[in-house]
Parts: structure tokens; sequence; C-alpha cells
């Protein structure tokens, strides 16, 4: 029987989603390394994927995460929603749908773009790409995205570092997106068979 207002997974199961944030996002002594990307870098990661994802809940989070972020930084104004929210559009096109002829013109607009983005974070649009590359298992746009960044870092343990970074965030996005936009449906359909302790 499921108890009234617990987790449909249950606790055990958030607490484990809490924990892998923390590693993710704020870091534990002796369980995870140094980051390599800065919390408002991997703060508009996860902004991106959110919107990518469609999950209303956690645009909201990473919304005020990177409002947070960004004060703690004082980081210069720049308009990063509408920014994110048009790398989102870009990287939604799915390179290996695309000829060969509109690829090349996709890498070429893409490029164009980034450049806005990445005067406000160096790299910054490659960290989104790759991120959308590892979600949807894109290797193309994978492969084009690492080459930038390995551009960017000369070191192979400040690159392994960052992928590493990018990598956890995607982890933890997909788990907390699908979580957070599937949870309503499944109990509408457990309410539809008379299951109300939900």
């Amino acid at each position: 029987m499921i108890k009234n207002n617990s987790p449909l997974l249950g606790w055990a199961f958030n607490d484990v989603l809490n924990e892998l944030h923390q590693l993710v996002f704020e870091g534990v002594p002796g369980e995870s390394g140094m980051f390599e990307l800065s919390l408002l870098e991997r703060e508009y990661i996860a902004y991106l994927l959110a919107c990518y994802y469609q999950c209303d809940r956690c645009l909201q989070f990473h919304e005020r995460a990177v409002t947070v972020a960004r004060r703690k930084a004082k980081s210069a104004e720049w308009a990063w929603q509408d920014e994110l929210v048009s790398a989102s559009l870009f990287l939604h096109l799915d390179g290996r749908k695309l000829s060969d002829l509109e690829w090349k013109r996709w890498l070429k607009t893409w490029s164009d773009f980034s450049k806005r983005i990445n005067s406000h974070h160096e790299g910054l649009a490659s960290y989104l790409a790759y991120a959308v590359g590892i979600a949807r298992n894109d290797i193309s746009l994978m492969n084009h995205a690492f080459s930038n960044i390995s551009d960017i870092f000369e070191d192979n343990n400040r690159l392994k570092g960052v992928i590493s970074d990018i990598d956890g965030v995607v982890i933890f996005m997909k788990a907390a997106t699908s979580k957070n936009r599937s949870d309503s449906t499944i109990i509408t359909n457990l309410r539809s068979r008379g299951v109300e302790d939900v």
C-alpha cells in the first residue's frame, strides 16, 4: 500500500537524488573531486537541460540557483535566460537527421551564435552542446563540442574534469527531470484505478 504524503518512489530514493544533487553541485568532502567548472557554469547547464526537457519544476529551481550563483559571482549583466533558451532551440535540432549540407550550415550558424554566449563565459556554448549530446547520445554533437572544449584546455586533467562536471550535471538532470515531469501523470494514472493515497 502506498502511504499518504510519502514520495511515490519512497524516501530512500529521494535521499539518493538529493545526495546526487549535492555531489554534482555542491561537492561532498572526501567523496567528490574538485570541480573544474564553476557552480554558475554548472547551473547554466542545468537550466538549459531543464528547458530542453521541458520540466517546469526544474526550470524554476535552476533559475533561482543561477540567480543566486550570479549574485555570489558578481557576474556582469547579460540576457542569460533568453540566450540559453535560444541555445536549447539550436540544440533540439538533431544533426543525425540532417543532410551533410544542412549539418554544415547548422555548424556555421551555431558557431556564430556561440560567440554571443562565449563572450560572457568562455566555452559555455560548447559545455551546453556537449551536455545535450550526452543526454541524447548524439555522437556528432559530442565530437563537435568536445573539439571546441579541447581547444580551451591544454591540461588533460583539467579537460577530464570539465567533461566529468558536464556528465555529472546531465546524469542528475535526466533523473530529476524524468521524475519531476512524470510524477503527476503517474499519480493521475494510479488515481484512475482508485489509488487515492498518493
